[in-house]
């Protein structure tokens, strides 16, 4: 079943000069359970897809259909956590924004801390917590809201090597166990075939759509382990001849 359906999706930015086109004819419609990864070169407009999604940025023109009873999520790049307020207050943000901080809802955002290793944690500060830990308390806080759909800016941009692996694997598994569906845009092609069903790359601005990978691991496991399957190089080749690095 289709939860987001996008056609013909276009933006437009607009200077005392000039008017610079950044996204161009994007289409695409995403699948309920589907994890996508969308890939290209520095600064096509990868992340300006994902804000005109979730309405932080008004698109000039085409369409983005959404179900009425169908919710999303944004993750931003880092973890935009406030320093000033504990993993629990954190992670109950979205909620008192909207003014939905009920004794269920605040049960269900504890459940999640506690399910996800940070039961020792909720009453601790951001500056207490690992890189990895506030990447989960990150995603638990877009959890708290419910959203059906996940939308993942760089998710990992902030972590060492060694964390990302081990963060792509926390979270890889916590989207698919709350069974949710998700769009991550990644500069890192690795990371986008070890977690996504689906890979889309993009060109050079304005960006347009240059080929969609199905990603079919003989072994499709958890992110590190699929960094290990046989045709893993393949897509690698693949998707890394479709970008040009160097413009």
């Amino acid at each position: 079943m289709s939860v987001l359906k996008i056609k013909d999706l276009r933006k437009t930015y607009h200077t005392k000069k000039d008017e610079i086109l950044a996204v161009d004819n994007f289409s695409f419609e995403l699948n309920e359970g589907e994890f996508v990864a969308i890939v290209g070169p520095s600064g096509c407009g990868k992340s300006t897809i994902l804000q005109m999604i979730c309405g932080l940025d008004k698109k000039s023109s085409g369409e983005i259909e959404v179900p009425l009873n169908i919710k999303i999520g944004f993750m931003p790049q880092g973890d935009s956590l406030f320093e000033w307020r504990n993993v629990l207050k954190n992670c109950l943000l979205g909620l008192e924004l909207t003014n939905n901080v009920t004794k269920e809802n605040k049960e269900y955002v504890l459940n999640l801390l506690k399910t996800y290793g940070l039961k020792d944690f909720i009453h601790a500060h951001p500056n207490n917590l690992s890189g990895g830990m506030r990447q989960r308390v990150s995603l638990i806080r877009t959890l708290a809201t419910k959203p059906d759909i996940l939308l993942l800016d760089e998710p990992f941009s902030a972590l060492d090597y060694q964390s990302r692996l081990a963060v792509s694997d926390d979270v890889y598994k916590i989207i698919k166990k709350e069974k949710k569906s998700a769009i991550m845009v990644t500069h890192d092609i690795s990371e986008a075939i070890s977690m996504a069903n689906k890979v889309i790359v993009l060109s050079n601005r304005p960006c347009t759509i240059k080929n969609i990978y199905n990603i079919e691991l003989e072994n499709k496991s958890t992110p590190i382990n699929n960094r290990k399957d046989k045709k893993f190089a393949y897509y690698y080749d693949l998707i890394w001849k479709d970008i040009d690095y160097h413009v």
